[in-house]
């Protein structure tokens, strides 16, 4: 079934009527469920059509930048790990959270003028969009977390019986990377100098991020501060899952905070915003 069949069965159904989209809003957005599955699908088809290793793609970028954030963290700057994980299991740990965060803000921030041929003809909850372009970041996440498991393999390393916790900060990464991206999105409509900026946050962000070094070498003073990032406590929860490492709680409760902040803050803009995409894209 097309993107075009699945509207056409599903405003079969919809009644238009004054302030109807305002009120039965998030009703829409379960009546347009299927949508929803055939935009992630053709996201997931589409993203490594033609080419060469396909997939592997999933599993190269984040080991390559493994590989190099051990050498400059732990050969050169001589940073230790807390705990007895090896010091490339960290870094990937890291970098599974990141990665995902980073390709789901990526992908959601483009996804509303990537298809302005469907805002602009027909209705539907935008919202759709931007939310189906995440789940091209959860495949990938799939696929790089089975590197893990061959890197348990490699090293003999046995992961912290709090592993089977992980879905709770997955959700946590996924809740951060959606807030963010819908009021990116939202803004990106309007401005597309954002499109350009985005690729930008997205390589500060990876430095600045306890992606390939530990945040307990942040000095103590600064650990609250350090927080305000919300992939600081993403980060330190899947290593804390993952590693056993020390996680510090009050600075993953402001984490946590600021993530339930950015994700009000991105719904709420999406809405303010959304009835003047069509007319701006």
């Amino acid at each position: 079934m097309t993107i075009k069949d699945s509207l056409l069965m599903t405003m079969t159904n919809v009644v238009i009527e004054r302030g109807r989209t305002q009120k039965n809003y998030w009703r829409d957005l379960w009546r347009f469920r299927e949508l929803f599955y055939i935009l992630a699908w053709r996201d997931v088809k589409v993203r490594y059509k033609q080419t060469v290793i396909g997939a592997a793609w999933s599993v190269i970028r984040p080991l390559l930048t493994t590989i190099i954030f051990t050498m400059v963290f732990s050969r050169v700057a001589k940073l230790g790990v807390p705990g007895d994980a090896p010091y490339a299991i960290m870094v990937f740990v890291g970098m599974l959270p990141w990665q995902f965060f980073a390709t789901a803000l990526s992908d959601s921030s483009n996804s509303l003028i990537g298809n302005s041929n469907l805002v602009s003809k027909v209705y539907f909850p935008r919202m759709i969009i931007p939310a189906s372009s995440i789940i091209m970041g959860l495949v990938d996440f799939s696929i790089s977390f089975f590197l893990l498991l061959v890197m348990f393999l490699f090293y003999q390393y046995v992961p912290d019986i709090k592993i089977f916790l992980l879905p709770f900060f997955v959700i946590m990464a996924l809740a951060a990377s959606f807030g963010i991206g819908l009021y990116v999105t939202a803004l990106n409509v309007k401005y597309r100098d954002f499109r350009y900026i985005i690729p930008f946050i997205v390589q500060i962000g990876l430095y600045i991020s306890p992606v390939g070094f530990s945040s307990s070498v942040v000095p103590e003073r600064w650990r609250l501060l350090y927080s305000l990032n919300p992939m600081t406590g993403v980060i330190d929860g899947f290593r804390w899952c993952v590693l056993g490492q020390p996680l510090y709680w009050p600075g993953f409760a402001i984490s946590c905070v600021i993530v339930v902040f950015f994700l009000w803050v991105g719904i709420a803009y999406f809405r303010k915003t959304e009835r003047g995409f069509a007319d701006n894209i």
